[in-house]
């Protein structure tokens, strides 16, 4: 589809011109079903990315019929249990492989979800609770406009990098000493 061609366009476009500004180190990319952010991750930064638990789960759960939902939803939350990637994997598949003959389209879903809904599996244990959605950045976008919101009006832009630089490094100290986000 040509919009996703586009969409690869910007964010590569939008990630070099971070990178060109000092953006170093980047080893996951974190979003919505964004395959073009997907790509562009993997091209400029050589990054892996990470499909938003939250959002996949909304997107499977469209698949079941109202009354499975909550069931569905705890059968997938049992691979998102598991203590390492092989067994969140290996779960994963059992999942689906369970679910194919009754709901052969979530069953699909999972098995092509499986390496991006997973992705946060392959890193330490203790970074896993922040880094499988994007929910921990979205309490740190509102936390930002709640603040700047406060002040409304600011003298400059160099105010507003003091306020929002502050803020996040206020959040990479609450990261730092394990505490959660926001």
């Amino acid at each position: 589809c040509s919009s996703d061609l586009e969409a690869e366009i910007f964010w590569t476009d939008f990630l070099r011109s971070l990178a060109r500004r000092g953006l170093r180190g980047v080893k996951l990319v974190i979003s919505d079903a964004h395959e073009g952010l997907k790509a562009a991750a993997a091209r400029v930064l050589n990054a892996t990315w990470q499909h938003c638990r939250v959002h996949f789960m909304r997107n499977a759960l469209a698949h079941a019929g109202k009354t499975q939902r909550r069931v569905v939803s705890a059968w997938i939350g049992t691979a998102f249990a598991q203590d390492d990637a092989e067994a969140a994997r290996k779960q994963l598949r059992q999942v689906a492989d369970q679910m194919r003959p009754r709901v052969g389209k979530l069953a699909a879903l999972l098995d092509d979800a499986e390496p991006d809904v997973l992705a946060y599996m392959d890193f330490p244990k203790d970074h896993r609770s922040k880094i499988y959605s994007t929910n921990p950045l979205e309490r740190l976008n509102g936390e930002i406009k709640r603040r700047t919101d406060v002040v409304g009006i600011f003298p400059n832009e160099d105010a507003i990098i003091r306020l929002v630089g502050a803020i996040l490094l206020e959040q990479n100290d609450e990261w730092a000493l394990h505490r959660p986000f926001v």
